[in-house]
């Protein structure tokens, strides 16, 4: 009895001494954190100049030095790091030709060979390196050689052939012209082949990329797509590894032959190469037959945009080559002290198309902005409640490669531990903050964007600015997958974000998204790199160091209601019985605001007695907030999309870029609409019931009592 007394008087004199050391509290850190003496305008400059020196593609050696520079840069900020490598499937230019043939009678004909190269720029100061940008051409593309008559099919789009066929056009045997724009390159080529096409042609119109026309200037005197600029990119629909679905790419492991690949469907069964704006419009003049609709006709000083099909007969012909390749994913770790096992994860890609001034190492030097931060933070003595995780990706651009990979291969360590993943891909592409995220996480962006100062006026905080005309900031959801937030969310469940200043840009894509562009048009001062940092770094900390996470899961259920007023408009079939989701929503509101004032109090209740008790108290109610978002998956994924296993959040069939709410049950409204057939319509019913299963079992997760 003495010993047992001795050592709870220990224990609790350490605590009492515990208490009483002086230590400052997390928020003193966070503001630190914003302050201007830790921002670095000038090293995001130096540090993005660096990252872009040279054109880094993935698989090639200037990327592999980029990952030694972010490796460097994570050490000397006394972040722990390491390479996770995998061996991956990536394709490369072997040769490629475009020749089109006009014909103005039977007796004449005249041949037009395309260039299809990008052009520096005079005083171009990369000009030394240009000759290391990879030829243009579409990453997965069909090997192969078509030729075929013209049509011009807007931007590729579902409701573009549909249009076609409303005028009697039929694309069938023919090669397919289409803007970039609108929807993902790959489901362009996709949508072609479904209508018959033989071939598929994508430019960069002047409309969209070029200032319009009309006499505008273009880069390097200002900010739109040179004549000769190409829009490059990738065209397979999958995600991660062609080669390894499902799995990680680690060495020696499994791997599907060529011909299971192309039976997948993510990959293209017919080739395609993407044309400068240029060149578009020499073939845009070879086409003949009805004219364009209005809100398909190009420039003011355009041609006249007409649907074909020719005269013009395009021959196109493409060979790549497959390669196994090695790629570097960059991980630095700040470990938790109380919770280790707990994972805040912050992940940019680093690879790109040519140098990625924008896309992504405005993201990347954005990155190292925050790691510099926190470096700081931790010589003036912060450790993060929670760990921290840094993540530079690799092959993003091919699909998403390297992030996929990685959490493919953690996945079960991950859905047990990851609280959030924080996602920046093009931290900076011009004026204006952009967010997205799971609806949880909407208060705390607003409160963060309430904490940091506007770039372009720095007497009112971007929440201002954005609520300047009286309306709340409006975010977008995460359901397409245009970047590496998409493994962590649609596969796993993880709560995510991505933010943005800047929503597009015209040289995306091209030669031209290099350092130059970026300090005349995108960020002169590098003030948006900032306050990128800003926002991204302190909800970071946020998520950190915060006793309770703070999520929200009430906006979660609002969002959910707002969500079922827009799916009733869409479902015509009276007979659809939506009462299930009303009432799975229901239980997750009561669910939410029930947490909430558990965790109310449980704040009010505390002392130094019960510190034990209290603790974990916290820690369980954390964990029914961070295992509420892997409730929404659903082990049987998405119909067609297996993989993706979340049923709120994930992306069109027919535009890998959009996203759906309650996917799975919009894609079996689109057929059901087309079929109309009594069973087509009962699998809505299905999907209905699918989704009110899991917002239910998200309910119970976070009420964290059996049934």
């Amino acid at each position: 009895m003495i010993k047992t007394a001795i050592t709870l008087l220990a224990i609790s004199t350490s605590y009492l001494l515990l208490l009483a050391t002086p230590t400052k509290n997390p928020a003193y850190y966070h503001s630190l954190f914003l302050s201007d003496s830790f921002s670095d305008n000038v090293s995001i400059s130096n540090n993005l100049e660096i990252l872009t020196h040279r054109p880094h593609i993935a698989g090639s050696e200037a990327n592999n030095e980029a990952a030694a520079y972010v490796v460097s840069v994570l050490t000397s900020c006394n972040i722990l790091s390491h390479v996770t490598s995998y061996d991956v499937s990536l394709t490369y230019p072997l040769s490629r030709s475009l020749v089109l043939t006009k014909s103005s009678s039977e007796s004449e004909s005249s041949s037009i060979s395309f260039n299809l190269s990008q052009q520096v720029y005079e005083g171009d100061p990369y000009a030394d390196v240009a000759d290391e940008v990879v030829p243009t051409f579409h990453a997965y593309a069909k090997s192969g050689t078509v030729v075929g008559s013209v049509v011009y099919a807007n931007y590729g789009r579902v409701e573009d052939y549909l249009k076609l066929k409303e005028i009697g056009i039929n694309v069938s045997n023919t090669v397919v012209l289409a803007k970039y724009g609108k929807i993902f390159r790959g489901d362009i080529v996709r949508n072609a082949y479904e209508e018959g096409a033989i071939g598929v042609v994508i430019y960069s119109d002047r409309k969209d990329y070029g200032g319009g026309g009309g006499g505008s200037k273009w880069f390097p005197d200002e900010k739109w797509l040179p004549p000769s600029g190409v829009q490059v990119g990738s065209v397979y629909r999958g995600t991660g590894d062609p080669t390894t679905p499902g799995w990680a790419s680690s060495d020696a492991c499994e791997r599907i032959s060529k011909d299971e690949v192309e039976k997948s469907g993510d990959v293209p069964l017919i080739p395609s190469l993407p044309v400068s704006g240029e060149d578009g419009e020499k073939i845009i003049r070879s086409i003949g037959g009805p004219v364009a609709e209005d809100d398909w006709q190009g420039s003011k000083d355009a041609p006249t945009y007409r649907v074909g099909p020719g005269p013009g007969i395009l021959n196109l012909s493409y060979t790549g080559q497959d390669v196994i390749t090695r790629i570097q994913n960059v991980i630095g770790v700040i470990e938790g002290t109380e919770e280790p096992d707990r994972y805040v994860i912050l992940g940019n890609h680093r690879d790109a198309w040519t140098f990625g001034a924008v896309d992504p190492n405005s993201g990347t030097a954005t990155l190292l902005e925050v790691a510099q931060r926190l470096g700081k933070l931790q010589k003036r003595g912060w450790k993060p409640r929670r760990t921290i995780i840094l993540c530079n990706w690799d092959a993003k651009e091919y699909g998403l490669i390297g992030s996929t990979e990685w959490v493919e291969e953690n996945r079960e360590i991950l859905t047990s531990r990851a609280v959030a993943y924080l996602n920046v891909d093009c931290a900076v592409a011009g004026p204006g903050f952009y967010a997205s995220a799971t609806p949880q996480l909407d208060e705390l962006i607003k409160k963060a964007i309430q904490k940091v100062k506007d770039p372009n006026n720095s007497s009112r905080s971007i929440y201002d600015s954005l609520t300047s005309s009286g309306s709340s900031p409006q975010f977008g959801r995460l359901g397409g997958g245009g970047s590496d937030y998409k493994a962590f969310l649609q596969h796993v469940g993880i709560p995510a974000t991505d933010i943005s200043f800047g929503e597009g840009y015209p040289v995306y894509h091209s030669l031209y998204d290099d350092f130059v562009w970026m300090k005349k048009f995108g960020d002169p001062m590098f003030q948006r790199h900032v306050a990128a940092a800003s926002v991204w770094g302190l909800i970071a900390l946020w998520l950190a160091d915060e006793e309770f996470l703070p999520f929200n899961y009430v906006s979660y259920a609002k969002e959910l209601k707002l969500n079922m007023k827009e799916l009733e408009s869409e479902i015509s079939n009276k007979d659809i019985n939506l009462s299930p989701m009303y009432k799975s929503i229901m239980e997750l509101e009561k669910a939410a605001t029930k947490i909430n004032n558990q965790i109310k109090e449980i704040e009010e209740s505390k002392n130094w007695r019960t510190w034990k008790m209290e603790h974990l108290k916290v820690r369980e109610v954390n964990d029914r907030l961070m295992m509420a978002e892997r409730a929404f998956t659903d082990r049987d994924g998405l119909s067609g999309l297996q993989w993706h296993k979340h049923l709120i959040y994930g992306p069109s069939k027919h535009n890998g870029y959009g996203s759906q709410s309650f996917p799975g049950i919009g894609d079996a409204v689109q057929m059901a609409k087309k079929l109309r057939t009594v069973e087509s319509w009962r699998q809505v019913q299905h999907e209905v019931w699918r989704v009110a299963r899991v917002i239910r079992h998200a309910s119970l997760v976070l009420s964290g009592q059996l049934t």
